[in-house]
């Protein structure tokens, strides 16, 4: 767990960042989302101290990381930024493993920890542990970034604007596997970005920041339908609204009896993409499927009308 405790960071008299307080749980994703200038990148880098607050306190599983020596505390906290910045010269192994060696981890058990996480991220070892940063894509080179970042397996993953630079299809891709790689690992992660879309797709919880302040910290669903203020609401979309709330559930919770033409989607398709393929498709009601097997389906209407409840 990690505690935020009424931490500030004046410039010049000024606070950058003005006495936040939030607490993140323990294997749970929170994204900090604000517009340029909004503080979030400074919070961001006071929690591992690169840069120091001017007040507050910041503790990780109860201990206060002013307790620690400061390369002591980054080697317990992952960091992965935009542009990735691996070492050109190194190979993907070697970049991968740098933090487990300087934390003095036998070879072996280096290699292996490389395998796992080239594993987990899609790339097999034996054809992507040799391999030099020139040589990927820049979705690879951002996948190795965060496979970096995790390889010691720190008590938090704290991420700086980290698909910033992707095209927008390779940067859904990449959201999708830290996703399923959070899960799989139970990663504490802590994720900065300006992209409303991105914080609601990826946080458990939001952290919304503006002008140095946090003036929301919720839920997905309850940033959405409850914004706290007029800035939020901008932020959250007022068109939008109801097209985000839909991308939070899946076709699951809508499921009916009845037939329905054409492919099938997974239980796990979200609302927004089922109304998606409904309206591109000229359906009214999709099949839904689960481990193969056709369980339903899924109506336009029902989405609709899910939709028209929060417009």
């Amino acid at each position: 767990m990690i505690e935020i405790d009424r931490i500030t960071r004046l410039y010049d008299g000024k606070p950058a960042v003005d006495a936040v307080s939030m607490t993140v749980e323990t294997a749970t994703i929170t994204a900090i989302v604000g517009t340029s200038g909004s503080g979030k990148t400074t919070l961001l880098r006071m929690i591992n101290r690169l840069v120091e607050p001017s007040s507050g306190e910041v503790r990780i599983n109860g201990e206060p990381t002013t307790g620690l020596e400061k390369h002591v505390l980054r080697r317990r906290i992952g960091y992965a930024i935009q542009g990735h910045g691996l070492f050109p010269h190194h190979t993907v192994a070697r970049n991968i493993g740098a933090v487990p060696r300087l934390l003095g981890w036998p070879a072996e058990k280096i290699r292996a920890r490389v395998d796992e996480l080239l594993d987990l991220f899609s790339m097999p070892p034996a054809e992507f542990r040799d391999r030099f940063p020139a040589e990927l894509s820049g979705g690879q080179q951002q996948r190795v970034g965060v496979a970096r970042a995790l390889a010691s397996r720190p008590d938090l993953l704290l991420m700086d604007e980290p698909f910033g630079a992707l095209d927008p299809i390779i940067r859904t891709r990449a959201q999708e596997d830290l996703r399923r790689i959070q899960r799989a690992l139970g990663s504490t992660i802590l994720i900065v970005t300006h992209d409303m879309e991105e914080a609601i797709q990826l946080g458990d919880r939001v952290a919304v920041m503006d002008a140095g302040r946090l003036v929301q910290h919720g839920t997905p669903a309850e940033i959405i339908t409850r914004p706290a203020t007029a800035f939020v609401a901008e932020m959250v979309g007022g068109v939008e609204r109801p097209l985000r709330l839909l991308s939070l559930f899946p076709v699951s919770d809508l499921i009916q009896e009845g037939p329905a033409e054409g492919a099938a989607v997974p239980d796990r398709t979200s609302l927004r993409d089922a109304l998606s393929t409904c309206l591109w498709t000229g359906r009214d009601a999709l099949p839904v499927e689960r481990d193969g097997q056709r369980i339903g389906r899924v109506t336009l209407d029902a989405i609709r009308s899910r939709a028209e409840c929060h417009a």
